[in-house]
């Protein structure tokens, strides 16, 4: 059986909020990219990480009223809406969405020209996703980096809140043991855990699936974090060099902080997502 696949990245979805969302990220220590122009119409910045990345994506102002442009992003909530893994042949990992009957839509390529001292070059992608009724937190697909020269950059990995990977990813849902056991399939991995915690281990992270009230005990929340929905993609977890730094900038963001030991969680309400930081 084919090994578990790496985390590649994970996407917050800003719809036409570009700009207040890459100030919230810069004034937390973040390095961002410079602003990308997908071929497909929308925007995105990037945090660069060693092998993994959070992407902002968005659709420029100046669209909004022009139709949907892409609806996968554009008709879905503002917060944590992608999780993405690394393939290095997108058809063959359509061929086995196919045979598990999770595949959506068919493999796209599409790419964005990033700026380099000797000129623009063109980062070029593919990717397919799962149905999204099969994982309904939010979009998971796997994509496949045509360039990754372009992408993973040295001066694109220094954050000076010391952020260096994302080993986790949170899950809460009403359904949390199958969407599990649909993970543990999709990922050549096995379900771990038992009761309202359970997670699916991946290569270098795992993908953590909570129970509603699971959730709510981890990051102190007294209202159910579901909503009318039956499942979220409910935090990203960022592997840290220093606490003390990153909840010195959340402070002075206005931040509300969930501190523990050796970890924090920030809720950013004008994005509607958690980010969990351990050392």
């Amino acid at each position: 059986m084919p090994r578990p696949p790496k985390l590649d990245h994970t996407v917050i979805n800003v719809h036409y909020q570009m700009e207040p969302a890459e100030n919230i990220f810069r004034n937390l220590g973040f390095h961002l990219t410079e602003r990308g122009h997908h071929s497909l119409g929308s925007i995105n910045h990037l945090m660069m990480f060693g092998t993994d990345y959070l992407e902002l994506v968005g659709m420029p102002t100046e669209t909004k009223d022009r139709g949907p442009g892409r609806p996968e992003i554009t008709n879905a909530p503002i917060g944590i809406n992608g999780l993405v893994f690394k393939t290095n042949d997108v058809d063959e990992t359509y061929a086995h969405l196919q045979q598990l009957g999770m595949a959506g839509d068919p493999p796209k390529s599409f790419s964005r020209p990033v700026d380099l001292p000797g000129g623009a070059r063109d980062a070029c992608f593919r990717t397919v996703t799962v149905r999204g009724d099969v994982l309904p937190g939010g979009r998971v697909y796997f994509c496949e980096h045509g360039t990754p020269d372009l992408v993973w950059r040295t001066e694109y990995q220094r954050h000076d809140n010391g952020a260096m990977s994302m080993p986790e990813f949170v899950i809460a849902s009403e359904n949390h043991e199958r969407e599990a056991e649909d993970f543990a399939k999709l990922l050549y991995s096995d379900v771990e855990g038992e009761g309202e915690q359970l997670c699916v281990k991946v290569d270098g992270a795992k993908i953590t699936l909570l129970s509603p009230s699971a959730y709510q005990t981890r990051y102190d929340d007294p209202v159910s974090p579901l909503g009318s929905r039956s499942s979220i993609f409910g935090a990203i977890v960022i592997q840290t060099t220093n606490l003390d730094t990153i909840r010195r900038l959340a402070e002075d963001a206005g931040l509300l902080i969930i501190d523990g030991h050796d970890q924090l969680a920030l809720r950013e309400p004008s994005l509607d997502c958690v980010l969990e930081f351990i050392c």
